[in-house]
């Protein structure tokens, strides 16, 4: 087997990776800005608690997030146990609790970003609009949504990077099963772990840098797009 070329085994890493990460990421964006508006906009009781929940993974060591993970969502926990009974949905020990351990593990990187650009955008436009008659939805559809679109961006980046080397979440929460729960990071981990296992490690190694970088760069190209056409309306 050549250096440089992946077995079957090895893509349907890479591919079950890519998977995993594009689903974390999507299925926690429309939750990331309501969350991020909440933070920025909001003045409720509880403010300061829910910025810290929402901050919590970052802290917390990524196995102890997996395993309250599998408390909460495991066959035998609460939510698990409703989610299997009244829906048929099972997320320990498949690629669907792969995607929600990496979403929650991202899911703090997503939210500051697009606290962040909401907190730069100029309240001056939203209430000149308003003043327009437009309503708060039309607003921040017309408004606010075009300006933070280079933070939603960076925040999809930022998870979707997050999701490709999660592992302590992951592999604490739906274990490493080839083919259906092993990412491109416990893959590696489990190359390394037998004789000769060095080059499959070092290939998949070389494909995830090639993965990131391509992330960085089209997010790069894409708030520089977006900005443009901000500035150019």
């Amino acid at each position: 087997m050549s250096w440089f070329s992946l077995t079957n085994d090895e893509w349907t890493a890479v591919h079950l990776s890519l998977r995993i990460a594009s689903v974390a990421m999507l299925a926690s964006l429309p939750l990331g800005i309501l969350v991020a508006l909440l933070l920025a906009r909001g003045r409720f009781w509880g403010k300061s608690l829910l910025n810290g929940l929402v901050h919590l993974p970052l802290i917390l060591p990524p196995v102890v997030t997996g395993f309250m993970l599998l408390l909460l969502f495991g066959r035998r926990g609460p939510i698990g146990t409703l989610l299997a009974d009244q829906f048929g949905i099972i997320l320990s020990f498949r690629w669907t609790g792969a995607a929600l351990a990496c979403g929650v593990m991202g899911f703090p990187l997503m939210v500051r970003s697009i606290r962040l650009s909401i907190e730069a955008v100029d309240r001056g436009l939203e209430d000149a609009a308003g003043t327009l008659g437009a309503s708060p939805m039309w607003v921040f559809a017309t408004v606010t949504l075009p300006l933070i679109l280079p933070g939603i961006i960076a925040g999809m980046i930022l998870s979707f990077a997050k999701a490709m080397g999660e592992f302590g979440a992951t592999i604490t929460f739906v274990s490493n099963i080839p083919g259906e729960t092993q990412t491109l990071s416990s893959a590696i981990y489990s190359f390394l772990q037998v004789p000769g296992g060095d080059a499959a490690a070092f290939r998949l190694t070389i494909v995830s840098v090639i993965i990131s970088m391509a992330a960085l760069l089209a997010s790069e190209f894409m708030a520089y797009y977006v900005g443009r056409r901000v500035d150019v309306e």
